[in-house]
């Protein structure tokens, strides 16, 4: 972060002028969202933004009027288009949670429109499409964020602050998994490589956000996986590398499921995030090795509403992204993952 004392227009995490929630009590009240997509996950969302104190879902987007409505209808909402979405005043932020090849070009419509933007992970297929949105978000002075809940989970924050506390020494490796069965079904969004189907950016995803902030950008990526008939990745297995020795593993398949645990390993032990360290865990245990003791480490697990109020606190301060979930994270991991899939030879056709 910058230092405290940098000039607003010359920090770029943070708006020009005050944000209306920072100068107008009014305002500050209430954020109000809209959410774009009606699928099958976004009610979980919509839901929890509609419950959060100091939030209320004004508007859902969507293609489909019928799905629009009666998402509307449990959260209260007004139904219609997109275009009546980017075009409402009340719209502060839009929680954009459509399929992953159409992220990039609604993320850019609402930016346009001078809305923030809270983007559904992956936020983009590729790193360059996460690259535009970052550059249009800072350009317009717009607050934009991936929606990696994971990182704003309160234990998430706590292992952390342990391991930056040195708990464990310095840091060594990460491990971890996330497998899920799923019978393969080419029709199933899963495994359709059009519609950016595939294991890294719907379950790999998880495991690098998770490793990023310990490790950073590996040197060397390398993979093992297996691909569907069509093309897409159906199990991939990582490994980074990095010049002074340390190194992460990382899984993602949908051929059976996994414990789903998080380990990052130190010098003087590790801390084990239990499963599942990718869905709002609450309990990790730090193991000292001088010592020889293991401690508990919980932490309330608060689902979806630690996400949106990340984005409430970040918009009544003015910044333009998340210190827990920046966006050069963002794409920093796409570009890993897209090293990844090269080497499993995995293409996404061109829209």
């Amino acid at each position: 972060m910058p230092r405290p004392d940098t000039p607003a227009d010359l920090d770029p995490t943070r708006a020009a002028a005050p944000s209306a929630f920072e100068t107008s009590p009014a305002a500050a009240d209430t954020i109000g969202w809209g959410v774009l997509g009606a699928g099958r996950f976004t009610p979980r969302m919509a839901t929890t933004i509609a419950g959060t104190p100091g939030h209320r879902v004004v508007r859902v987007g969507a293609r489909g009027l019928d799905r629009a409505a009666a998402l509307a209808d449990q959260v209260g909402a007004v139904a219609g288009d997109y275009e009546g979405l980017w075009a409402d005043p009340e719209v502060d932020v839009v929680y954009i949670s459509t399929t992953h090849p159409f992220h990039e070009e609604q993320a850019l419509a609402s930016i346009a429109a001078g809305k923030a933007v809270l983007v559904e992970k992956p936020m983009t297929l590729t790193a360059d499409s996460a690259r535009r949105i970052a550059e249009a978000a800072r350009a317009a002075r717009v607050f934009a964020m991936e929606a990696m809940w994971l990182r704003h989970q309160e234990l998430m924050r706590a292992v952390l602050a342990e391991v930056r506390a040195g708990a464990i020494g310095e840091v060594v490796s990460v491990q971890a998994d996330f497998g899920a069965y799923r019978a393969y079904d080419p029709e199933n969004r899963l495994f359709d490589r059009d519609n950016g189907g595939g294991a890294l950016l719907d379950l790999g995803v998880y495991a690098a956000a998770f490793a990023w902030p310990f490790l950073g950008r590996p040197d060397v990526v390398q993979v093992v996986g297996a691909l569907t008939p069509q093309g897409s990745d159906h199990t991939a297995a990582m490994q980074w590398g990095y010049d002074d020795g340390r190194f992460a593993q990382l899984t993602a398949t949908f051929r059976a499921p996994s414990p789903g645990r998080g380990v990052v390993t130190g010098t003087r032990g590790w801390i084990s995030v239990e499963p599942h360290y990718a869905k709002a865990p609450d309990l990790a245990l730090v193991h000292d090795r001088v010592s020889g003791g293991t401690r508990e480490l919980h932490r309330p697990s608060r689902g979806y509403v630690c996400q949106v109020e990340e984005v409430g606190r970040c918009l009544r301060a003015g910044l333009l992204q998340s210190p827990d979930m920046p966006l050069d994270d963002t794409i920093g991991v796409l570009e890993v993952l897209d090293r990844a899939r090269a080497a499993l030879g995995v293409e996404y056709p061109t829209r």
